[in-house]
């Protein structure tokens, strides 16, 4: 049987195996005192990005119980290889304002000139008859063109340090957590100046937070200019002829009765209070009413989920109290900014709940606790938790524990995980197995369980592109997926295979990837038989067990099992 032919009947049977039901039994039981290596290769999949060489035998040693302490406190966790391993990332410590003057702005200068020069030469260019990516970059000067280099560079790192930190860190569950949270509150890298924002994004407004309380989480995202742009509320401004806060100041300004009772900065001639609208830097002038789109997510996908009984009435009012949460200079990295100007400064029901007129910033802080704390929060966003670390379709009972230990503790994010993942039915034997792991996942969980050391992840992040799922490239505000379905295909399934044979056997374009799989395959201790006993807990399908024997080579095994059905699931 030629190779070809062998990946496609691989996964082929991958396909069959992978789209199985796994009903999950709901069976007493507790994390065990002395696991076998089954549970901990389970609890390793499961709160991280599966079993590194080495780490059965850890995790024996110092209890299970212990790591997952550990894990669920990851700042009592040493990190500094990994700060060394992430160093040649320059951008990831730099601030936003600073990677718009550095990276952004030269890079917009660089295109602006290319594209004078070719308008110069061909006066048919214009909005609708864009130049050419291609003849832009002929236009350009040797410093233009690192220009543009340097721009791309700060996506680069991003997502080489997002892929590092999955096979290297200690701290594997924050890592878990930090994929989840981003992607319940995505964004996407290729609109507008999202990508000056975006390190800033994961770095300030998500890590922080991924284990604490989520209404801090929820603010924190709400706030983020990342966020703000994306669903576009850092243009909603009050509709025509609605009460605003500057309006409704000015009529108390001149009311003799009301005279003084405005705040100093207010008054007329106060040195800090803004003229006019005009005053509003950049885009902000430009005023373009109600927009619902962030109203519309916060509920639907943020808090309290599809079903969470909200009215399109509910959306509106949403979007009237978030009006005036805004950008200061968005196009060079401005951060967060309240403007009064633009708020809805009127009364608002949200929920039936009565938000109080003339709240300002208030008005939006008071909505987001009153989401953070709602029961369908408390449910939706236990079943998100419970589908991430137990099943597709997750056991009720355990939703319904995870739903009140939020409410109980004020959406303690550690808490509700630390319930399902101590949980009888995280630890049912219906369990195992029972996830198939996306593509991020897979690729990451391919080079952990080989112990490769490599200095660079581009290869990886190209690999994680290619099948599917490139990195803080997903364009709805959904996210990726979270269940089966979306990534158990033939074609997906072919693609896995061909990353697995080029990890192990230097197939893969471009020297990297070669190099990569060299230094695999040269490590004496990275043989099938590991392999088997550290990732799988030395379980073998049948079927996978005598595909694999008819390997001629140590790559040629090694490949085969990393494509087979048995390690596309965690």
């Amino acid at each position: 049987m030629s190779a070809s032919r062998r990946i496609a009947w691989i996964a082929a049977l991958a396909l069959c195996t992978l789209t199985g039901s796994a009903a999950i039994a709901e069976r007493a039981s507790s994390v065990p005192s002395k696991p076998d290596d089954r549970t901990i290769v389970h609890v390793l999949n499961r709160l991280g990005f599966g079993a590194a060489p080495g780490d059965i035998e850890r995790v024996r040693r110092i209890g299970l119980q212990t790591y997952i302490d550990q894990q669920l406190n990851p700042e009592r966790i040493a990190n500094e290889k990994m700060t060394a391993r992430l160093a040649d990332l320059k951008t990831l410590a730099m601030s936003t304002s600073e990677l718009a003057t550095e990276y952004f702005a030269p890079a917009q200068m660089a295109r602006r000139e290319a594209q004078r020069k070719q308008a110069a030469q061909d006066p048919s260019m214009s909005a609708d008859n864009p130049p050419d990516p291609a003849s832009r970059r002929e236009m350009m000067t040797p410093e233009q063109a690192e220009a543009i280099r340097m721009e791309r560079q700060t996506l680069t790192d991003l997502m080489q340090a997002k892929m590092l930190r999955a096979v290297y860190s200690e701290r594997q569950l924050e890592e878990v957590m930090v994929d989840f949270w981003f992607n319940h509150f995505n964004v996407f890298s290729g609109k507008g100046p999202i990508r000056v924002y975006l390190n800033e994004y994961e770095r300030d407004t998500i890590r922080p937070h991924v284990l604490g309380k989520f209404e801090d989480l929820l603010k924190a995202t709400a706030e983020s200019p990342a966020m703000l742009f994306y669903l576009d509320n850092w243009q909603s401004a009050a509709a025509e002829g609605a009460p605003t806060l500057d309006r409704m100041q000015s009529d108390r300004r001149f009311n003799p009765r009301n005279r003084g009772r405005f705040p100093p900065r207010m008054r007329p001639g106060a040195p800090n209070r803004p003229a006019t609208l005009a005053d509003v830097p950049g885009a902000l002038n430009r005023r373009r009413g109600l927009n619902e789109n962030y109203a519309r997510e916060l509920m639907e996908l943020h808090t309290l989920g599809v079903d969470g009984g909200y009215t399109q009435k509910d959306v509106q009012e949403i979007a009237r109290a978030f009006t005036g949460w805004t950008i200061a200079n968005p196009r060079q990295g401005g951060a967060f900014r309240f403007e009064p100007r633009m708020h809805d400064a009127g009364e608002k029901i949200v929920l039936g709940t009565k938000i109080k007129s003339g709240g300002g910033k208030s008005d939006g802080d008071q909505v987001l606790a009153l989401l953070a704390k709602h029961p369908s929060t408390a449910r939706f966003i236990a079943t998100k938790l419970a589908r991430r670390f137990v099943a597709d379709d997750p056991p009720k009972a355990l939703v319904d524990r995870a739903a009140r230990r939020f409410l109980e503790t004020g959406g303690s994010i550690r808490d509700v995980v630390k319930t399902i993942v101590t949980s009888d039915e995280f630890f049912a034997a219906d369990a195992y197995r029972a996830k198939v792991k996306s593509p991020f996942e897979f690729v990451a969980s391919a080079v952990r369980s080989t112990g490769l050391d490599l200095p660079n992840a581009m290869p990886l992040v190209q690999a994680v592109r290619t099948l599917g799922m490139p990195l803080y490239g997903c364009q709805p505000p959904t996210g990726y997926a979270d269940k089966a379905e979306a990534w158990v295909n033939s074609g997906a399934l072919i693609n896995r295979m061909n990353f697995a044979v080029s990890l192990t056997s230097g197939g893969a374009r471009g020297e990297a990837m070669r190099a990569l799989a060299r230094r695999t395959v040269d490590r004496p201790s990275i043989t099938s038989d590991a392999l088997i006993e550290s990732a799988l807990a030395g379980e073998l399908s049948a079927t996978t067990a005598a595909t694999v024997a008819q390997a001629k080579t140590q790559p040629q095994a090694l490949a085969l099992l990393l494509g087979s059905p048995d390690f596309q699931k965690k």
